[in-house]
Formats: structure tokens, C-alpha cells, sequence
């Protein structure tokens, strides 16, 4: 299932929820840094797990610590781990089948902050989406700063890397799915749309929303009301809000067999 080809993302996760999610994936560390001195708290869970797997600690001094870390919040830990492994769309397809579920794909056409896809990547993994898709270009990939707001999220949630969205999206409708867009300039609002069935949401640049393109192959487009003198939201809200929708709909809808 697992795709060979690797992108790095800094090879370090660091924070001690984000390493401890990491550890229990079971998914390759190379080494765990600790600060000295930090032996309090879930820093115990973290060396106990590390010895368990045998997987090489090693302490090091607080400003040591901090010329290593990427973020001011790395919490006295760091893990060094092989490069991001992404996956193929046919994973994220294979997974919903192996579940009996409807395919739950998101698509992100172009989110540029890795803050932003972090967040989405937590928020998609909590709602049972199978998997997301990001395109290689003028986007962010899956670095250290992802790995990090999501909150160890990253090590459970499937994330396909493609060439283009649009082919992504033609791959997905020919396997049944319908592909919901996110536009503001659109009639319909989110909760009038029905997001049960084998659904893919498409979530659009932090500025510039979806390209004309994505739009134009969308099967159908929803908004989310705005009623401030903002007219739009940042993207991680914008998906977590569409995302409980489709979820809600879909719990609905089981309840109702």
C-alpha cells in the first residue's frame, strides 16, 4: 500500500503529543533527541516507548535543543524520521473499500500555508476522511511545520501527491464520486447539498479559492453563509465546517438504515 517514493519533510517531528502519535504509529524513527533535564511528565511515555522499539535517545543540552528545532514549541523533544512517504490515489480508494465506506477524499487545490494544511490534515483525520489529495505545485507539501499542527495526525491520515487536480478529479468521478467545490459565488449553502454517497470536497487557495478550471469540473459548488463585513474564512475553518456537514450527513444517514 505504501508508495516508495519519498519526499522529505525536514526529516524531524518534534513536539512531545506529535512524537509519542509518531511512536505509536509504528512507522520508522531514526533517533529521538531529548533536552537535558526534561525527564517530567509524557517525556517518560516517550523514552519508555523509545526503548521498547529500540530506537537510539539521545540527550542533548537546552541551546543544542533550540539550534535543532524548527519551531519556538518543540516541548524538549525531537524525532528524526526517514523522509514523508506519500501515497496514490488508489490507496486512499483502496482504504474506503477495506473499510465498506463510501469513499471521504478531500482535494486541495493550491494551500500555500503549511499552518493551513497541518490543521486541514488534523480536522480530516478526526472526521474519518480517508485521504487527501495536494497537488505538487505551487503548493505546500507535508514538512515539519505540518507534521507538527496536526498534532500527529500526519502518521494516520493517507496523503496522495499528483501531477494535477484536474486528472485527479476525472480519476475520482470515474470511480463514483461526486466532487463538491467550495465557492462563495455559488446559490447553494453547504447544508442544502447532500454529502452522503462517494464524495470528494475540494477546498481552493487561501486567496484565490479554486481555479477556474477545478471549478468548471466540479459536479456542484456550496458556500458557507457570511454575514460579518469579512467575506471569507481561512481555509482550515472553511474545510473543518464543510467536512462535520458531510460527516453529520453521513451519520444521518446510518441511523436512518
Amino acid at each position: 500500500m505504501e508508495n516508495k517514493n519519498k519526499e522529505n519533510y525536514n526529516d524531524q517531528v518534534e513536539g512531545r503529543n506529535s512524537v509519542i502519535e509518531l511512536l505509536e504509529s509504528g512507522k520508522d524513527i531514526n533517533k529521538i533527541f531529548i533536552e537535558k533535564g526534561e525527564k517530567h511528565g509524557s517525556i517518560h511515555k516517550i523514552i519508555a516507548m523509545a526503548k521498547t522499539r529500540k530506537i537510539i535517545i539521545v540527550e542533548k543540552d537546552k541551546k543544542q535543543m533550540e539550534e535543532m528545532a524548527e519551531n519556538k514549541n518543540y516541548q524538549g523533544v525531537i524525532a528524526i524520521v526517514p523522509p514523508f512517504r506519500y501515497y496514490e490515489i488508489e490507496d486512499i480508494l483502496k482504504k474506503a473499500r477495506d473499510k465498506n465506506e463510501d469513499p471521504f477524499i478531500l482535494i486541495l487545490d493550491g494551500i500555500e500555508d503549511p499552518h493551513n494544511l497541518g490543521s486541514i490534515i488534523r480536522t480530516a483525520e478526526t472526521a474519518g476522511v480517508h485521504g487527501v489529495i495536494i497537488p505538487k505545485r505551487r503548493a505546500t507539501g507535508v514538512n515539519s511545520t505540518v507534521a507538527k499542527v496536526s498534532a500527529g495526525a500526519i502518521e494516520h491520515m493517507l496523503v496522495a501527491r499528483v501531477n494535477n487536480i484536474t486528472d485527479a478529479i476525472d480519476r475520482l468521478k470515474k470511480e463514483g464520486l461526486w466532487i463538491c467545490g467550495t465557492d462563495i459565488n455559488t446559490d447553494k449553502y453547504y447544508y442544502e447539498q447532500d454529502l452522503t454517497g462517494p464524495l470528494g470536497i475540494v477546498i481552493g487557495n487561501e486567496g484565490n479559492g479554486m481555479s477556474n478550471k477545478v471549478t468548471k469540473n466540479c459536479d456542484f459548488l456550496v458556500k458557507i453563509p457570511m454575514m460579518g463585513k469579512v467575506t471569507s474564512l481561512n481555509a482550515s475553518v472553511s474545510s473543518g465546517i464543510v467536512i462535520y456537514e458531510a460527516l453529520k450527513q453521513r451519520i444521518q444517514k446510518r441511523r436512518e438504515k
